[in-house]
């Protein structure tokens, strides 16, 4: 499945481009990414040319950081209205609700939702579609993003506990550390932890009148938007797989229905929550499987198996061989 994303997304690309010594609009006509874009930031891109994009610049550079190196002079105005939209909220906790709600006008490949949990809360941010294999440099700039955005919002004073990658650490940590202070790698989820007393801190820029007038006219939009059934359940799949807490039961929770309704939806779309769940299973093959050093047993719980023989039952129904030999073909090719 496609998906787009704004191509503000691309803002600091040539100059992060032009400052490791690569040519960037030549790197954008090789990545199928006419130079026009630029200049309209509210134009729809293919995510999995701007993934492919990032992951290329940065092995052309030699460096580990570029998507990082993008995030660090991003600002709100970057966001569109999406950033009037966060800084007009009363409080932390309803500026992420903004952005759950509307994220999907900006982009649709994020799946963005707040967990809690003995006073610690964690910001998640998962990435559907891309090139597989090939997220790090993309997650690195999103949740750079997101981390100075929050800083905007709430000022220079706050400061999270940890930022989380499911990927492996870099070779140097200067960048991660000089941007996010604590940082760590090969955790099972992309994200950032903070305290959950820090979802009620008020934003001082508040305007109860602004904000109204925001959410009307992305409300307006969302209903314009052409989401569909299929579309929304596959995103709650992403983010609830690695849980173990995935359902139809829950995913209908979640929407505001009961498990009736997403069957019939699935059902007039060509769907079932089954083939979802089984087409998310098959990219976090691609993403955790081919292309990372986790243990299976970490792979399997990632993708939602309550263990690794079950995860090993479904692999070799759905690929007719072994994890095993699937890895030895991956290293090869």
């Amino acid at each position: 499945m496609s998906y787009l994303i704004r191509s503000a997304v691309l803002t600091n690309y040539v100059e992060t481009a032009r400052s490791v010594g690569l040519e960037p609009y030549r790197q954008l006509r090789d990545s199928g990414i006419h130079r026009s874009v630029l200049l309209e930031p509210d134009t729809m891109i293919p995510v999995d040319a701007v993934t492919r994009l990032l992951e290329k610049s940065a092995r052309l550079a030699k460096i580990e950081d570029f998507g990082l190196r993008m995030a660090e002079t991003r600002q709100l105005s970057n966001l569109g209205l999406l950033g009037l939209a966060l800084r007009e909220q009363p409080t932390l906790r309803k500026a992420l609700e903004a952005m759950v709600h509307y994220l999907r006008l900006y982009n649709e490949a994020l799946v963005m939702r707040v967990e809690e949990t003995e006073g610690v809360a964690i910001i998640r941010e998962d990435m559907m579609g891309g090139i597989p294999g090939a997220v790090r440099q993309a997650t690195e700039l999103v949740l750079g993003v997101t981390y100075r955005m929050l800083g905007v919002i709430l000022g220079p004073a706050w400061k999270p506990r940890t930022v989380c990658f499911t990927h492996s650490a870099p070779a140097s940590l200067v960048a991660h550390t000089r941007v996010f202070g604590a940082v760590a790698f090969s955790q099972d989820f992309d994200g950032i932890v903070c305290l959950a007393s820090d979802l009620d801190a008020s934003i001082p820029t508040y305007d109860p009148v602004l904000a109204q007038q925001v959410r009307r006219y992305l409300d307006s939009m969302l209903l314009q938007s052409n989401a569909t059934m299929s579309d929304k359940v596959r995103k709650l799949v992403v983010a609830l797989l690695p849980s173990g807490l995935c359902s139809i039961d829950r995913v209908a929770q979640h929407l505001g229905v009961d498990r009736r309704t997403v069957q019939r939806h699935l059902a007039d779309h060509g769907d079932s929550y089954l083939s979802i769940v089984d087409a998310v299973r098959v990219e976090f093959v691609a993403r955790h499987l081919d292309s990372s050093d986790r243990s299976l047993s970490e792979v399997a719980t990632l993708m939602g198996f309550s263990s690794l023989s079950a995860f090993s039952r479904w692999f070799g129904a759905r690929f007719g061989m072994s994890m095993s030999k699937r890895r030895k073909q991956c290293a090869k090719g």
